[in-house]
């Protein structure tokens, strides 16, 4: 780093400056909120204000006390790294400014009066009781689901929820010896038995008796936004609720019903099955939501947004410890050890984030972009879309001559075998009802080049009854655009080639 390098940076979430004569004190109010959060550079021997140079070599005793301040007025002591930068100060002497290197830390940080502070943008932030607890689960110096329960005792836990589970990881002893014997899943205190919030969720007979808002709620966007008022778009909200396990559960297997499917003839003349999302990512994003949520955050639940090109999953919770989105696909640490612990047993949570880098590597192979992750607030966003990685494809050409449904997605290479004008005109001139020809337009639209359809397809596409999407084949049939296809099982369809098209 440069002297101009510095000039030039703007105080941000991982930078700022300080002059030589600032207290010791004081000091040690940034170097804490940098390792209480995603570390940082103090540069010292510049006015913060002003940005003028002063330097630091004609202050040695100041100096001095402030490089002890890491160890004398921070507790545990902030790990900094030093380094001595050459400078021409606002006297024209020779001089230099000091950088000091903040790690982020795996633990929560304070000053002598026991003050503790996060950096949050380019503020120094005292955090209040709450703030600081959060941050302490955060840190995984304490866990959440170790906290008792208040008014919960044992009658509230399902005994054969919890029989299940430790037949399962072969315990020996009774269920209730597990409780209290395992994870202090329930506590003897003061003669009476206290349950954990671990063992709500985990076992609990309703779970959101007492946490209400520890819940996964789907919700199903026309489009690609989010509208509000008299344009709200939503066309599916469903919640699920219970233990984790059944939570997790219901959310992958109705979000599989959600899933598009297209088939098409591979250039080997056999029929291939893709999914817009492959079914492990689908997968891995709801268990890691409610594996990794803070469930200290009660106000609100994991939503699961499903848009017409990508999902976003929101869980309430930054990312936890050292995770960070640069690492995240190889740094291991759980919110949750108890929970993780228990659905790695059910075979949904993987080791040392052995999970998170399989779906990288899946969405890849699948020609899609790697996940994507933001935090909103207090919100962990996960992001996957459905549309192919341009740079993916640009360096692999071979693929668009051996897979023809990839090859119409791609619009600079639009050989489309199937004449829009030609399917569209036909479809309008038929003596249907205005409803019928959206209809019938609109799964059209959604069917690419190839794809193989039928009844089961539409009512997805439309979201219609039986009877209405057994009539939209009928007429597609009765029309002559579509010829069936065998082999694959009965009803299956796809739209004929232009050459093909008789009027």
């Amino acid at each position: 780093m440069t002297i101009d390098e510095i000039l030039r940076s703007e105080e941000r979430q991982t930078f700022e400056r300080k002059s030589v004569m600032i207290e010791p004190k004081a000091l040690a109010i940034p170097l804490i909120a940098f390792a209480n959060a995603d570390g940082g550079k103090v540069v010292i021997g510049i006015s913060d204000k002003t940005k003028r140079i002063e330097g630091v070599d004609y202050e040695i005793e100041r100096v001095n006390e402030l490089l002890r301040v890491p160890f004398d007025y921070c507790e545990p002591t902030v790990k900094t790294e030093i380094e001595w930068i050459p400078c021409i100060d606002y006297k024209r002497r020779q001089n230099h400014v000091i950088v000091m290197h903040i790690e982020p830390s795996p633990q929560v940080h304070t000053n002598q009066a026991d003050e503790v502070y996060l950096r949050v943008g380019d503020k120094s932030k005292l955090l209040k009781f709450e703030d600081r607890l959060q941050l302490t689960y955060d840190k995984g110096e304490r866990y959440f689901e170790d906290k008792l329960v208040l008014d919960a005792t044992v009658d509230d836990l399902d005994i054969k929820q919890v029989k299940e589970y430790v037949q399962r990881i072969g315990y020996s002893k009774t269920p209730l010896e597990f409780l209290k014997q395992n994870n202090g899943f329930v506590i003897e205190k003061e003669g009476k038995l206290c349950v954990s919030t671990a063992a709500i969720l985990l076992f609990g007979k309703v779970p959101q008796k007492f946490f209400p808002r520890a819940r996964v709620r789907f919700i199903r966007y026309e489009g690609v936004e989010e509208k509000f008022g008299a344009e709200m778009n939503v066309i599916k909200d469903v919640i699920f609720k219970g233990t984790i396990l059944k939570m997790v559960r219901d959310s992958i297997a109705y979000l599989d019903t959600q899933i598009k499917e297209k088939t098409y003839l591979g250039a080997n003349g056999t029929f291939i099955t893709e999914e817009e999302y492959p079914k492990f990512v689908r997968q891995e994003i709801i268990v890691n939501a409610v594996t990794h949520r803070a469930y200290s955050i009660t106000g609100t639940d994991i939503q699961i947004k499903m848009f017409d090109n990508r999902i976003v999953v929101e869980s309430p919770g930054k990312l936890p410890g050292m995770v960070r989105v640069e690492n995240i696909r190889f740094t291991h640490f759980s919110r949750n050890p108890k929970i993780a612990e228990f659905l790695k047993a059910y075979d949904f949570v993987k080791e040392y984030g052995e999970g998170v880098d399989r779906m990288y590597k899946e969405l890849q192979e699948a020609g899609q972009r790697s996940p994507e992750y933001y935090t909103n607030a207090f919100m962990l966003q996960t992001v996957i879309c459905n549309d192919k990685n341009s740079a993916i494809y640009a360096s692999n050409p071979a693929i668009y001559a051996s897979n023809p449904a990839i090859q119409s997605e791609k619009p600079d290479l639009n050989t489309e075998k199937l004449n829009k004008k030609t399917i569209i005109a036909m479809i309008d001139k038929q003596k249907y009802y205005d409803k019928t020809k959206q209809n019938l337009l609109e799964v059209y639209a959604s069917v690419i080049t190839n794809q193989v359809f039928g009844a089961p397809e539409v009512k997805k596409i439309l979201g219609c009854t039986d009877t209405v999407s057994k009539d939209i084949m009928k007429k597609f049939r009765n029309m002559g655009i579509v010829i069936e296809v065998k082999g694959i099982g009965k009803g299956k369809y796809r739209f004929i080639y232009e050459d093909e098209i008789h009027d």
